[in-house]
């Protein structure tokens, strides 16, 4: 008997989401930056939406899964994002716990935020393709209790540099004196006339 709950709409729908976000990140090596940067803006929010409508469970065994996303392949994604974030890549973190105690302002990586739910969505969909409902079970509560604990915030801190770039909205304080713009990015708001 299929388990209604392992193919319920809304974890179906978590699932079609996550296949997307996948395919983005991993095809982000013949992307160009604008129409990365604007369909991360898209999918991350409904992704999150789809995250918090999983089922809150609790399941012991969820630790034993296995993990299919390499090291090597996860580092190999975050390069590329990277890369093609350029200087948008870092931002200042500011809900990190560790910034109470900290004097200086603590540097984040959107790429690395990104390879991190990456990893943990591609997990869980490789789980649900083999279609065994009670593994499946297993990464889905480990997914969501993931997307609690830890990717969750990581998705909310990055729509915030996300949001700068994909509208521009990057302060520019110094000009090139020969072209009085400050930068070299045609898409830069300081090239408005």
């Amino acid at each position: 008997m299929m388990n209604q709950q392992v193919y319920s709409k809304d974890i179906v729908e978590f699932v079609t989401v996550g296949v997307e976000f996948c395919s983005l990140v991993e095809r982000a090596a013949e992307a160009e930056r604008k129409d990365f940067v604007t369909k991360l803006v898209r999918i991350l929010p409904l992704l999150y939406i789809k995250a918090t409508l999983l089922p809150a469970e609790e399941n012991d065994d969820m630790d034993s899964l296995e993990n299919y996303v390499t090291e090597e392949q996860y580092e190999y994604l975050r390069e590329i994002m990277a890369k093609l974030l350029g200087e948008g890549d870092d931002y200042l973190e500011v809900f990190e716990p560790d910034m109470a105690y900290s004097e200086t302002p603590l540097a984040a990586s959107v790429s690395e935020s990104l390879a991190d739910i990456y990893q943990d969505i591609r997990d869980l969909l490789e789980i649900y393709r083999i279609g065994n409902e009670e593994l499946s079970q297993m990464a889905i509560a480990r997914c969501r209790n993931n997307f609690v604990t830890y990717w969750g915030q990581k998705l909310v801190n990055v729509m915030r540099p996300l949001h700068a770039i994909a509208f521009n909205q990057d302060e520019c304080n110094e000009h090139d004196e020969e072209d009085e713009h400050c930068c070299h990015d045609e898409h830069c708001h300081c090239h408005d006339e």
